[in-house]
C-alpha cells in the first residue's frame, strides 16, 4: 500500500474460478480432439457440416446440429494473413501464417497456423495436412495440432476462380 497525493491504493491480486460444460454438441468435437479426430456436426436441415461446431445450432436455418461427422484431416487454405508484427509472449518465429482452412467434408473454415513452408509459398487453394503435437500433449483443444503443412498436392480452384475455368 502507498499513500501518494492522499490516495490510498491496493494492489491485490484478482482470479476467478468458474465451471464451463462443453454440452452435447461440443463434446463429440473435444472428445474426438483427444483421440486425434476432427469431428464437426452435420445440420439435419440444409445439411451442412460444422467445423468445429461452436454453438450447436445452424447459422443458416436454426435447426440443432445433430449427427457427428469425420471430417479432413486434410484441407484447402481459403484465405490467409502472413503476420510480421511481434508481440508479447510470442512462440512462433516471424513471418507466420494464419489462414483460414476448409476441411475435407466441413462447410464452414476454421484457423490455423500453416508452417513447413516459406511463407511467400502459401497460397489460396493450397492442399494442407495437421500436423499434431506429440499424443502426450494431445488434450480437447485445436491446440492439439501444432499446425497445418503443406501436401504437395494440385491448388484447388475456389469460388470465382473454380467457374473461370
Amino acid at each position: 500500500m502507498s499513500e501518494a497525493d492522499g490516495i490510498l491504493r491496493v494492489r491485490q491480486p484478482i482470479s476467478v474460478h468458474y465451471r464451463w460444460s462443453a454440452g452435447p454438441n461440443a463434446t463429440s468435437h473435444l472428445q474426438g480432439l483427444i483421440e486425434g479426430r476432427l469431428i464437426g456436426k452435420r445440420c439435419p436441415g440444409c445439411e451442412l457440416v460444422y467445423f468445429p461446431p461452436r454453438n450447436g445450432v445452424c447459422p443458416k436455418c436454426a435447426r440443432i446440429l445433430a449427427d457427428d461427422v469425420e471430417v479432413g484431416p486434410k484441407g484447402t487454405v481459403t484465405t490467409f494473413c502472413v503476420v510480421n508484427v511481434p508481440f508479447l509472449g510470442q512462440k512462433v518465429k516471424i513471418p507466420y501464417v494464419a489462414a483460414q482452412i476448409l476441411l475435407d467434408g466441413a462447410d464452414i473454415s476454421m484457423q490455423h497456423l500453416i508452417q513447413e513452408c516459406e511463407a511467400e509459398d502459401v497460397r489460396i487453394g493450397m492442399r494442407v495436412e495437421p500436423v499434431w503435437k506429440d499424443r502426450s500433449e494431445w488434450g480437447p483443444t485445436l491446440e492439439s495440432i501444432a499446425h497445418f503443412r503443406p501436401t504437395g498436392e494440385p491448388d484447388v480452384k475456389l469460388g470465382a476462380e473454380a467457374g473461370a475455368s
